[in-house]
């Protein structure tokens, strides 16, 4: 089973082991393996709680516009085409 971490867990997760707390420990308690604890610590290591929703909110934003450029592209290479074809 597939457990999901808040950013607000995550970041108190990673808050404990900069108090001190060491790795092995902290992948035991949360039963987490510890690629996933050094992707967060890369991830979120050093921020506040506000800075990782702030971080979702860009990310999802980034994606949203991908794909806009993505449709706007296809877009444009669909009317390309037809105006090649039709002159």
């Amino acid at each position: 089973m597939k457990v999901r971490f808040t950013e607000e867990q995550i970041i108190k997760i990673l808050k404990e082991h900069e108090a001190g707390k060491k790795a092995v420990d902290i992948v035991r308690e949360y039963n987490i393996t510890e690629q996933t604890f050094y992707r967060w610590k890369s991830k979120y290591g050093g921020m506040d709680v506000s800075e990782a929703k702030r971080l979702k909110q860009l990310e999802e934003e980034n994606r949203r516009l991908k794909e806009m450029v993505a449709d706007l592209s296809l877009d444009n290479k669909i009317l390309k085409d037809v105006l090649s074809k039709n002159v």
